[in-house]
């Protein structure tokens, strides 16, 4: 959390700005499990200061809002009724708003969940399509990679039985030579064994 309040705290300047151009940076993490145990509070407001409570700076601090905790079943300020908001709105019909959500922005934040919720099921549908494409575009490729494959054993096999054959006929080429040499002495013998 500190990481990110410090990331977006120092991403303000560019090079050549001053310091003195540093403007206050507010960190709000809205935490849907309790992150501080040893109490009940469901707000914690953190600042830069030291022990006796003197700030280092007033630029900023990190709120962390446990909703977990929050359980207000009056909500009469806007701060609960945003609380509650984050941590119900998902439940709520947009149709059919309770009273606590009847203010103008109350309903504007509806309206924005619901999109967000609609964007979310067009982007599943959307993840759905890219992973039914890609196996299938796996499929293909090992399909392809088999018929390869099996293309390149088949011609192994094919070089293997020409170079057999390639041995055959050339044994069979010598073979013949060495007969024919036989045939030939054997021919000479008979012309001297006359002389």
């Amino acid at each position: 959390m500190l990481y990110t309040w410090a990331d977006v705290y120092g991403q303000q300047l560019q090079s050549g700005d001053k310091y003195h151009e540093l403007n206050p940076t507010y960190s709000i993490w809205l935490l849907g499990e309790n992150a501080i145990k040893h109490d009940d509070l469901y707000i914690h407001r953190y600042k830069f200061r030291d022990e006796a409570g003197i700030p280092l700076i007033e630029h900023g601090g990190i709120w962390l809002f446990e909703l977990e905790k929050f359980n207000a079943q009056v909500i009469d300020n806007e701060q609960a009724r945003w609380l509650r908001f984050f941590k119900e709105g998902k439940q709520l019909n947009d149709l059919n708003l309770p009273d606590w959500m009847n203010t103008q922005e109350m309903k504007q934040a509806m309206n924005t969940l619901c999109q967000f919720s609609e964007k979310e099921r067009h982007y599943f549908a959307y993840q759905a399509r890219q992973d039914f494409l890609r196996q299938q575009g796996t499929i293909l490729f090992e399909k392809d990679e088999a018929v390869a494959e099996r293309d390149a054993a088949l011609a192994r096999e094919q070089a293997a039985l020409e170079r057999e054959q390639t041995a055959q006929a050339e044994k069979e080429a010598v073979q013949a030579e060495k007969e024919a040499a036989i045939a030939e002495v054997e021919s000479l013998k008979a012309l001297l064994a006359q002389k």
